[in-house]
């Protein structure tokens, strides 16, 4: 199983359970899962549908509550965070990356891009900022509102909106899901950069075994349940261990 328990990663879950409805309608998307997201590491969570992948991401980042159980960003149990304290961490110390990107369609790509640091009152490190936005191919771009962008170009800003700020942990949600498989991979590629250059922690929820294989470890979920992980994944590897929840 991955590391879990008393251990202080980059976010954990301890005895994490979640059920969304109540009486016979009652459905238990996590089931007492406790793990821990080590710092500086890609981790990637994988299963079938309705499996809780995305649940737990959801409850780790603060997006969603427990219903019993403890999630941590760090040693902060978001359990005991008031609505405005739990909207404020993940301002000050997540950033997000979503199948859909989620752009403020009447903010340029920079604006866009330095987003939640204006939020806070703050401003991006020059030399932090141009670094991603070269990583990322959006040097002459910036001036361009989210609807004079490809797909592409705004899952681009939506990565750099995530990475300039230098969160703790960046959560990804199928962040390749709506990208063509070259634009996918060099989005892919850029993360994979900013953990092995940056320190960046990295968690993604994907159903793509090429996208898993990017991370170094991948944890797979059925029934709200971790089942098993693997570190050092490949595509190949991931297909095959997939194809274990179809048979």
């Amino acid at each position: 199983m991955a590391a879990v328990a008393t251990e202080t990663g980059a976010a954990r879950a301890v005895d994490a359970v979640k059920t969304y409805g109540s009486g016979e309608a009652a459905v238990q998307a996590l089931a007492g899962v406790t793990v821990a997201f080590p710092k500086g590491r890609f981790t990637a969570i994988m299963g079938p549908s309705g499996s809780g992948k995305s649940t737990l991401m959801q409850c780790v980042a603060g997006l969603d509550r427990l219903t019993s159980g403890h999630a941590y960003i760090g040693d902060t149990d978001l359990s005991t965070l008031s609505k405005e304290k739990l909207t404020l961490l993940r301002r000050d110390r997540l950033g997000f990356i979503f199948q859909q990107y989620n752009l403020v369609s009447s903010l340029t790509a920079r604006e866009n891009i330095e987003l939640p640091l204006t939020l806070a009152g703050e401003h991006a490190d020059p030399e932090w900022f141009g670094q991603v936005v070269a990583t990322v191919g959006l040097g002459n771009r910036l001036d361009n509102l989210p609807s004079q962008l490809s797909g592409g170009q705004q899952q681009r800003v939506a990565v750099a909106r995530a990475l300039v700020p230098r969160p703790e942990i960046v959560f990804a949600d199928e962040p390749t899901g709506a990208l063509d498989s070259s634009t996918g991979t060099e989005i892919l590629t850029f993360m994979r950069q900013a953990v092995d250059t940056s320190g960046q922690t990295i968690v993604m929820v994907t159903h793509d075994p090429h996208a898993a294989s990017f991370a170094d470890n991948v944890l797979f979920l059925a029934d709200g349940r971790i089942i098993d992980e693997m570190p050092d994944p490949t595509t190949d590897r991931v297909l095959d261990r997939m194809k274990r929840f179809e048979a």
